[in-house]
This record gives structure tokens, sequence and C-alpha cells, in this order.
């Protein structure tokens, strides 16, 4: 083939993947990131390089990674789902032997340039490997018993390693995240019910367990449970964090006191402001308004990323573009009712938001998942 031939063959080809590439949904992922931006810099007292600066910089890697996945054929992204999960479960091993611990849990993997949080990349690679799983299973056998075990199965081992690092939030999200999968997938109503009532029965295990030898939580993780019941019971204990939350986002008021200029933050009375807490600062900050404008970009592109689903005629990529967007919602949905006590306190951050590596730069590859699939997908000529 001519230099001229195979110009003309492939180059109309590439350019039309470059024009279907879904750029609202990349446009509102950068507003998001972009809110995270400020609020770093202002948390940071106006300093750039602290938290802002390498926040970009991950953003920026970030995008470059889900533009080139999304230009390659989400039929190859199916072929390797299973590879992907396995290596994600073989990493989560690895934490348990060579991990590295911080604020008492285990949970990294240092690689030179960067931290990885194995658990991060699980969420994405968990998602995949289920829509795999039943793009290739017969719709007859989605609800049969047998069939149904090996996806609970898939879902409990990664959420088990999870659990004992431990990091309750990752394996909550880990397990709503495959279950809303198995649910897209047609799986019985009935296999959904059975496990609310185990799940009753294991809260209430939970609770009864506590004191005993047999405890099933952490003595830290049943202090977050009685704070969210009765947040006053230890204002400068275990409740401060939750007590000064909530009044940082008591004093934004609509519009909120100005850029900069929140209390909370700038005296330090609010914990972790630049990472779980950082919806705070920012209705603090900007108000009801400021924050009810990032909730705004969340829903946006999660009905983006649902369009592009239903118009997509591949099982396998409609349901990883569900599943990824059902994740995103987990976890700005469980950020944002820890941090108004609607929810116990857990390590979950904001998406794109809240300050941190290896979670904006996994997010923004399951992004780049949804771009593949929305890429493409089947058009009508």
């Amino acid at each position: 083939m001519s230099y001229l031939e195979y110009n003309v063959k492939w180059t109309p080809a590439g350019l039309s993947k470059v024009l279907h590439f879904n750029w609202a949904l990349a446009l509102l992922l950068a507003a998001a990131a972009g809110v995270g931006f400020l609020m770093l810099y202002s948390v940071a007292g106006g300093d750039l390089g602290r938290w802002a600066e390498p926040q970009m910089k991950r953003f920026g890697l970030g995008m470059a990674m889900m533009f080139v996945i999304g230009m390659v054929p989400i039929w190859f992204w199916r072929n390797v789902s299973l590879l992907a999960f396995g290596v994600s479960v073989a990493l989560l091993v690895g934490v348990e032997f060579f991990g590295e611990v911080g604020m008492g849990a285990q949970r990294w993997i240092d690689l030179g340039f960067m931290r990885l949080q194995p658990s991060e990349l699980t969420k994405i690679t968990l998602i995949m490997v289920l829509a795999a799983y039943y793009d290739w299973l017969d719709l007859s056998k989605v609800s049969r018993p047998l069939w149904v075990l090996i996806p609970v199965l898939i879902i409990l081992v990664p959420t088990g390693l999870t659990l004992i690092q431990p990091d309750l939030g990752t394996a909550i999200l880990l397990m709503a995240g495959g279950a809303v999968v198995m649910w897209l997938a047609g799986v019985h109503i009935f296999y959904f019910l059975a496990v609310a009532v185990l799940g009753a029965g294991a809260v209430t295990a939970v609770f009864v367990s506590r004191g005993t030898p047999w405890q099933l939580l952490k003595d830290y993780q049943y202090k977050r449970i009685d704070t969210f019941l009765d947040p006053s019971s230890d204002p400068l204990g275990a409740g401060y964090h939750i007590t000064q939350s909530k009044i940082a986002l008591g004093s934004g008021g609509w519009t909120g006191r100005g850029f900069m200029e929140g209390t909370q933050s700038r005296l330090n009375f609010l914990p972790e402001k630049h990472t779980d807490f950082i919806f705070t600062t920012l209705a603090e900050e900007f108000g009801f308004v400021g924050a009810g404008s990032l909730l705004a970009l969340y829903i946006g592109i999660i009905i983006l990323c649902v369009i592009s689903a239903l118009r997509n005629s591949d099982r396998f990529g409609s349901l990883l573009t569900l599943g990824i967007a059902a994740t995103f919602f987990f976890f700005f949905a469980v950020n944002m009712s820890m941090v108004m006590g609607l929810a116990p306190v857990v390590g979950v951050p904001l998406p794109l938001v809240s300050y941190g590596g290896s979670a904006m730069l996994i997010l923004l590859i399951g992004f780049g998942l949804v771009q593949s699939a929305h890429v493409h997908r089947a058009r009508s000529k």
C-alpha cells in the first residue's frame, strides 16, 4: 500500500474517532476538576504549589490517558478485563505483604513516582470483569443460582481484601458498584431482597459482637458509628470532625463567606480540609449556590453517561458505562452524605475535587473506558 493510499484509508477513520469523542463529558469533568483546583488553592492559603499545582498535573496526565484509552477499540478492553481484574486483586494481596501504612491503615504501594492505592483500581476492574461476564453469559442463565454465585464471589474477593486493610468505605463502594452491574444485567430482584435480609442480620451481628472476643469491626469504626448517631456525645473527640463540618456547612448560608474567607478552614478547625472534607470548605466559601453548582456538574456527568449507555447496542459497553457512572455516583453521594452527617464518616474522597493522586488518575481511566464505549458504539450510516 502506498503512502497516499494509507492516508486516504486510515486518516478519516482516525478523525472520526476524535469527532465522536464525548467532548461534552470531557468538559464537565474538567469543570468539576477546576472547582477542585480552586478549593485546593483556597485551603492552602493561596499557595498554588502545595496542593493545587500537583493536582493540576495529575489531572492533565489523567485527561491524556482518558483520550488514549478512548481511542482504543472497546473489544480490546473486553478481552483484557479478566487480566486487569486479576492484576488488581494481586496488588491487593501485595498490599498485605509490602504495603505502606498511613493513618492506621495499610492501603498503598509505593511505586517510586507515586503511591498507588490498589483498591481504587479494583473499583474499575471489577466493573470491567462483571460487564464482560454478563456480555458472555446467555440471557437465559443470568438469574440461575450457579451463574449468580460466580459474580458474587468475584465481588467478595476484592471486598474482603479491602476490608482487612482496613478500608470500610472502599469495600462498600466495591459491593455497591458490583451489585448495580448485576441488577442492570437482569439478575432477579429476589437475590437482592435476600442480600438485604442478610445485610440486616450482618448489621445486627456487628452491634451484638461489640466488646466480645469475636468483635467484627475495629474500635475506631464503632466510634464512627457512635459519632454518626450522636455527634454531641464527644464533640472534642470522635465527634469533632462532623461537628466542625456542620458548622462550616451552616455558616456558608446561600452565597457563602467568599473565596478564601472560610473561617473553619483558614483557622484549621476543619480536619482533612483538602481531602475528605473539602466539600464543606466549598459550602462555607460559596454557600448553597456553590455546593449546588458542583452537584449539578456531577449530575450532568451521570446523565451524559446514561445517555451514551442507552444509545449503545453493545452489551459490554453499555454495562461498563453504567457501572462506572454508578461508581462515580456512589463516590460523591457517600462523601457528601458523610460530611453532612447523613452517613458515618468513612474514607471516601470527593471525586475530582479532593486532593489525591491514584484516586483521580484511576477515575479518569474509568471515564476513558466510557469514552471507548462511546466512540466505538455502532452508529447508523
